[in-house]
């Protein structure tokens, strides 16, 4: 076959290779990113349905709890009754995930969170205010907390039940946006040039640094990961 003939066909086919190559990346890229955005779905359900269950458990043995304390009253047993109080409260007080902070979509956030972390027997120190409305929309909102808290949880849970914790403050700082979240962890980190890299599988990609990443950049903010052997800790200002 003449070389003229042959060439075109060589470009053709490499073209081809090349193409098809890209698409196939492509489309392993959105499948990648479909099946990170339905574990998401799958994770906040499961939270919810968290949330729900503890609430519906307390109700349910609300009645019982006024008819004890109505015969505690009628037998004059004042110190028992307190005493029942007390114990009520307490058990109330672990229950109780109504986080009021201001801002209705943080409050969701930290709530759904914050029960999974307490189910996980995670000691949870928390301050958070915000106003109602903030220039940051909910959807990024909700990528950044939730996705610094699901690494947390991942942390902690490395460790044993005793030396748990993830401390959390969210607040508004003049005209910006302040996060801060610290967590207990095992020391197990991965750095890159760019900073910390996920220490899951590669087939996990650390789509939750990225996201996380991606918002600080649209907000033109700053990002702050540190890290001193058994704590972790992220700092984020956003400009508002």
């Amino acid at each position: 076959m003449e070389l003229y003939i042959i060439i075109p066909i060589v470009v053709l086919v490499a073209l081809a290779v090349f193409f098809g190559g890209r698409l196939y990346i492509q489309h392993c890229v959105e499948q990648q990113i479909v099946r990170f955005q339905n574990d998401l779905t799958i994770r906040h359900c499961e939270e919810v349905e968290n949330m729900y269950r503890q609430t519906r458990g307390w109700r349910h043995d609300f009645k019982n709890h006024l008819q004890t304390m109505q015969a505690y009253l009628e037998m004059e047993q004042i110190e028992r009754l307190g005493q029942f109080v007390r114990e009520l409260t307490e058990d109330y007080n672990e229950v109780d995930i109504a986080l009021k902070t201001g801002n209705t979509m943080l409050d969701a956030i930290l709530n759904s969170k914050i029960s999974i972390l307490k189910e996980k027997e995670i000691r949870v120190d928390v301050t958070a205010s915000l106003p109602e409305r903030i220039p940051v929309s909910d959807v990024d909102l909700s990528v950044m907390i939730g996705n610094l808290l699901d690494n947390s949880l991942e942390a902690c849970m490395k460790l044993p039940a005793q030396d748990r914790y993830v401390r959390i403050y969210i607040a508004k700082a003049k005209e910006n946006l302040y996060l801060y979240v610290m967590n207990s962890a095992d020391g197990s980190y991965r750095r890159g040039a760019m900073g910390y890299l996920t220490t899951k599988t590669m087939g996990d990609h650390g789509y939750g640094l990225q996201r996380i990443d991606k918002v600080i950049r649209k907000y033109n903010g700053y990002c702050n990961r540190q890290d001193e052997g058994d704590v972790f800790a992220t700092e984020i200002l956003l400009p508002l």
